[in-house]
């Protein structure tokens, strides 16, 4: 019998076991894909020569994370590999706004859209400068996270206070009107803001677009040599070597509870797997409360609660093997890992406005990646392995473009009809790009499911990135921390807090807590001397 069950291979399932196997647990991961890595997957499917990575591409939140950081996945053969620019957001005019790893780059290239822009680039980098390292640490631990929160208010004091914090919860549209003059720093807030489901007028936005620029400054946006495999690879040699079991084409179907506690899991065979000290869920949170537990065990409001959980934008990915480099109109995008299509904030606000509608965007803002500019391995010399991927309504109502036909039933013509709508954005910036390519493969919301549950109509962040549904808030009011209603069983996905992106900060948290709480601990002695070891019922659901 181990001492856990891990439901889940993705990074964060990863992650939670490795830290209970380096606790001297006995851990076993089952997951229902035949391989690990949920999102962080790659293979060589679009072409023989090329690899491609099925989901995710670029991880700046991995670089930055203190969690990765201390498993030391280099020792299990991770190596990070980055583009000679991190990001370019080119226009139809042919100029070109650049992240560069270098501030005071970036802020010379910003200053030729608009006088003193580089100046305020700067500005927002010394804000990062002052709080980024407490940010992060109040980022990657359990909420309320009482120390790191403590030390970045006294920062956010230093640095302006309130001031600074209306800054941050702006919408990214008026932030960049009060920082910048010019286009190009608004667009790279902007833009960065919707790698989420962040639009321009969002509250919020502003702070989002901020972080994830200057985590593009300070780390840029790496992705594994290799493919995005090798680090999913890395973390399950990592588990292997310290005894843990990682079982793939095991599905669960649900969690057996005795007297309000998890003791064990189903799968889809018929097999019971016990777990003497915990269960750790690496599933979406409608998955862990609307199917793999009897909803007798949960409290009445949390399944009310649960009805209003909001998941991200649905997702739509195309990947391409291309026979020659991307023919840019701006050169400067030739250079970045990473380039957003859309041109100007209007075409951000009219592509975000479409999606709140419920229609397919008739001009899709893209987020492109040039995988072989990161990463040389990718595909064979003078080509490039590229993907883009946009957004769509989960529930669609209609086609904003003109005779469109897309209703979202996501069929085979409605798959080529948005790849070929995709393909029609990328050549208003790179005029010849059809003609570079080779072969391509359509992932459309539904197929994104298919290769992870997790990603529910190809929502990739575990739910909205929106205010309502953060910190305590998230996943639903009252479920701020990684433990559930159930004793022994903990949410470890990314739809706890602190959300999406790779990370491994939801696992980690749910590994932390079940050894804290874990039978025969401190905490528990502690909570059954108090008389608090009984498990939270509905009367007592926050």
């Amino acid at each position: 019998m181990p001492d856990a069950v891990v439901i889940g291979a993705g990074p964060n399932g990863l992650v939670a076991a490795n830290l209970l196997a380096d606790a001297g647990w006995t851990v076993e991961v089952l997951e229902e894909q035949e391989e690990p890595g949920g999102a962080v997957r790659s293979d060589r499917g679009v072409h023989a020569d090329y690899v491609s990575d099925l989901c995710s591409s670029f991880y700046p939140l991995a670089a930055a994370s203190p969690v990765l950081a201390r498993l030391d996945l280099f020792e299990q053969g991770l190596v990070w590999s980055h583009a000679p620019r991190v990001l370019a957001h080119p226009l139809t005019d042919g100029r070109c706004a650049v992240l560069d790893r270098s501030p005071g780059d970036t802020a010379a290239a910003l200053e030729t859209f608009g006088a003193g822009d580089g100046v305020a680039w700067q500005g927002l980098c010394g804000i990062w400068d002052r709080i980024g390292p407490d940010l992060l640490r109040a980022l990657f631990t359990p909420f309320p996270p009482v120390r790191a929160t403590a030390r970045l208010a006294a920062r956010l004091r230093a640095a302006g206070g309130l001031r600074l914090a209306r800054q941050l919860l702006l919408p990214v549209r008026r932030l960049g009107d009060e920082e910048f003059h010019g286009e190009a720093g608004r667009l790279l807030l902007a833009g960065n803001a919707l790698h989420a489901d962040l639009g321009p007028e969002t509250a919020g936005s502003g702070g989002f677009g901020w972080l994830m620029s200057m985590l593009a400054q300070a780390y840029g946006f790496p992705v594994p040599a290799g493919g995005a495999q090798q680090l999913t690879w890395a973390l399950v040699r990592r588990l292997q070597r310290r005894g843990g079991v990682l079982r793939c084409g095991e599905r669960v179907v649900g969690i057996v509870v005795r007297a309000g506690r998890a003791v064990a899991v189903r799968t889809a065979i018929g097999e019971t797997v016990p777990a003497r000290r915990a269960v750790l869920a690496d599933v979406s949170v409608p998955a862990l409360y609307g199917r793999l537990i009897d909803p007798r065990e949960l409290p009445g409001r949390l399944l009310a609660d649960l009805r209003r959980f909001q998941w991200d934008f649905a997702t739509f990915k195309v990947d391409w093997a291309l026979g020659g480099p991307v023919p840019w109109a701006a050169e400067a995008a030739a250079t970045a890992g990473t380039v957003h299509l859309a041109d100007g904030m209007d075409e951000l606000t009219r592509f975000a406005a479409q999606i709140a509608m419920g229609q397919v965007p008739d001009r899709p803002f893209a987020l492109f990646g040039q995988m072989t500019t990161a990463d040389p391995t990718r595909s064979p010399p003078g080509t490039e392995s590229a993907w883009a991927y946009t957004h769509v309504p989960h529930r669609v109502r209609g086609d904003a473009a003109e005779r469109g036909t897309i209703t979202g039933a996501w069929d085979p013509g409605e798959q080529e009809t948005m790849a070929d709508r995709v393909e029609a954005q990328v050549e208003r910036f790179a005029p010849g790009f059809r003609g570079r390519i080779k072969a391509r493969r359509i992932l459309a919301p539904p197929t994104l499911e298919a290769m992870d549950a997790n990603l529910h109509g190809g929502a990739v962040n575990g739910g909205t990135t929106a205010v309502h549904q953060q910190l305590f808030f998230r996943p639903l009011p009252g479920l701020g921390r990684p433990e559930t209603p159930v004793e022994g069983l903990y949410l470890a996905s990314a739809g706890a807090h602190p959300g999406g992106g790779v990370h491994g900060a939801p696992g980690a948290n749910a590994a932390r807590a079940a050894l804290r709480r874990a039978p025969g601990s401190l905490l528990a002695r502690s909570r059954r001397a108090l008389g608090r070891g009984a498990p939270l019922h509905a009367g007592t659901w926050p």
